[in-house]
């Protein structure tokens, strides 16, 4: 998702009302605004922001000022026992609702026991199935599935279909539930198409762009073939896109491709950088994230909420691919 100069302004307002604390740990982000959604109020826990978490953050401010919500923003956690303090607190206030991005998606259920009645609306981690609860624990995101699908499309139609490829592929954190569908869904696009896949080169870089660089020329001094770079994410694309050009790699030769539609990724496709990313729309997520919390507070159920599933337990807002056709386009 693209990070313009709105989102940036947005920005700026999350440091400023973090500094007036309303709950420990906590600013009032917004209120007021429209009339779906007055009177409800909402907690918005996230751990450590990087830039598209920052952009979920944001829109979820965004649109809570739209709808009349009040959001108040914790401070983003960097150890589990941060986030478990402020469900602490925002239980002993009585939210509507509580927006999460765990830490550990694995300490779902202990926050869940902690908010009580209180219901919550995972985000962008997603806790396992058995952990959620239709109307009650939700999961607000985008069916990973779908985006490492479109990427091993995109990288097999634009290489001729060929019966078999060199792979490099850089995953994201280990055990994240988006790196492990993503990876998934990569790799059973083809097999599912028949394509034998040499993964030459298979590791994590954590999202990130330097550790991305880095491992790149790494597999470099192996000097094993490869016909494309496969990445969890556009950070690690852009650092894949980086060590190359660092070491006069012609881009256009080898398709990159990531996911998030960053501002930096969709310049890069529109440079010759990146070849592909899929569009993770942190701005419709942030904007489900508050129509479910509405829908809750305000009628007990999101079964008219736009993207629910039939089991009222998920809301797939969803991916769209983006090639040099639309990155410029991407806002």
């Amino acid at each position: 998702m693209k990070k313009n100069f709105y989102t940036k302004i947005l920005s700026i307002a999350v440091v400023l009302v973090l500094t007036a604390s309303t709950l420990t740990g906590c600013g009032k982000a917004s209120s007021g605004g429209g009339s779906d959604g007055s009177g409800v109020k909402v907690f918005f826990s996230t751990l450590t922001l990087d830039d598209f978490k920052e952009l979920v953050q944001n829109s979820v401010i965004e649109a809570g000022a739209k709808n009349g919500v009040t959001v108040d923003v914790g401070t983003p956690c960097a150890t589990v026992d941060e986030q478990v303090q402020q469900f602490r607190d925002a239980a002993a206030k009585g939210y509507d609702a509580i927006i999460c991005n765990p830490v550990d998606a694995d300490t779902a259920l202990q926050l869940e026991v902690i908010a009580g009645d209180i219901p919550i609306l995972f985000t962008n981690t997603q806790p396992a199935d058995d952990y959620l609860k239709p109307d009650k624990y939700m999961y607000v995101g985008s069916y990973e599935i779908d985006a490492g699908t479109m990427q091993a499309e995109y990288v097999w139609n634009t290489l001729g279909k060929p019966k078999s490829l060199n792979v490099v592929l850089f995953q994201g954190q280990p055990g994240h539930p988006a790196a492990i569908k993503r990876t998934h869904a990569v790799k059973k696009y083809f097999i599912d198409n028949g394509v034998d896949v040499n993964y030459v080169f298979n590791d994590t870089a954590y999202w990130d762009t330097q550790k991305a660089a880095d491992g790149f020329k790494t597999f470099l001094k192996t000097q094993q073939p490869y016909d494309c770079v496969i990445c969890n994410n556009d950070s690690m694309a852009l650092g894949v896109v980086q060590a190359m050009n660092d070491l006069g790699i012609d881009t256009s030769a080898i398709p990159v491709v990531g996911i998030d539609a960053t501002t930096d990724g969709c310049a890069s496709i529109m440079n010759g950088g990146m070849q592909f990313t899929v569009l993770q729309s942190a701005s419709g997520q942030g904007a489900a994230c508050i129509e479910a919390a509405i829908a809750l507070a305000k009628k007990g159920t999101t079964k008219d909420v736009e993207y629910v599933t039939d089991d009222l337990t998920f809301v797939w807002v969803p991916f769209t691919p983006v090639d040099k056709s639309n990155a410029g386009s991407i806002k």
